[in-house]
């Protein structure tokens, strides 16, 4: 599927003067399920940006403002092929070992509810954990028991208190998704990215779901906010412990005055191109 994506994130300020730092994590991988036609990111600096690759394989872009008058809009589009592979990505080249992927942080440090709801997924086969099977079981269980509702959840909220509230977004859902997997031995991460849907719902379009680490087949991703696995809809951008590590665009601002953010996130379906005589 051909799928074209635009980004853009405005910041807006009270008053000028100060000096802003950002990392972009705005740039989506290559793998077995998806491709890169065409992709751009526009940012006051990206010409002279430092880049690097972080532990977890993310490509990022450092920016530096400073106290530029109007808004500052930092922006990425482009088209991206992608196919389904039944939410399997394989064996990804990064830095950071798979244990790193166990390490419980601020936003999913478990608590009793949600280990009791991993030992009721648990499919244990003669002493060994089926890990497939028991991360379909845990992607059900989550879908079932924690509503989707936005408005009811920010982006401090923890697995266990949007757990304990049974409501929230897919922030929250990969959240408690990858606590329990976590308590199970079972490596799992964050995932940031775009979805194609049927409707213009720029809260779904801007997307977040988890990856598994399952022996054999390596890296899997699972939505509990939806009940699947991803499909050729979903397009994978960053990786990392939690939302805030995997955060497309997270920096920090010295200066005067309140900030304003609005984002802006358009994903459709790209008409396929016809191949050159």
């Amino acid at each position: 599927m051909r799928i074209a994506i635009s980004h853009q994130s405005e910041y807006t300020y009270d008053r000028d003067g100060g000096t802003t730092v950002q990392a972009l994590r705005l740039s989506p991988p290559r793998n077995a399920g998806q491709s890169i036609e065409t992709w751009r990111i526009s940012a006051p600096g990206i010409e002279t940006a430092a880049c690097y690759t972080d532990a977890f394989g993310n490509v990022v872009y450092l920016i530096a403002s400073n106290g530029e008058a109007g808004p500052l809009v930092i922006s990425a589009e482009g088209v991206v092929h992608t196919s389904d592979t039944a939410g399997i990505v394989g064996f990804t080249d990064e830095a950071a070992s798979p244990a790193v992927y166990l390490r419980e942080t601020r936003l999913t440090k478990p608590n009793a509810a949600i280990a009791a709801m991993a030992q009721s997924v648990l499919v244990d086969i003669d002493g060994v954990t089926d890990e497939m099977n028991t991360l379909h079981g845990l992607m059900a269980a989550i879908h079932a028991q924690v509503a989707y509702e936005i408005s009811t959840t920010h982006s401090a909220t923890s697995a266990a208190e949007a757990f304990a509230g049974k409501r929230g977004v897919c922030q929250d859902h990969a959240h408690i998704f990858i606590s329990a997997a976590r308590l199970l031995g079972i490596p799992s991460r964050y995932v940031t990215g775009y979805l194609l849907t049927d409707g213009t719902d720029a809260e779904a379009a801007h997307h977040a779901w988890a990856e598994a680490l399952v022996p054999l087949l390596g890296w899997v991703g699972f939505d509990p906010a939806n009940k699947t696995c991803p499909t050729e809809r979903y397009i994978r951008l960053a990786v990392g412990l939690d939302a805030a590590i995997a955060a497309p665009i997270r920096g920090v601002r010295r200066g005067p005055g309140a900030e304003t953010l609005v984002v802006t996130v358009a994903v459709r379906q790209a008409i396929e191109q016809a191949p050159q005589q």
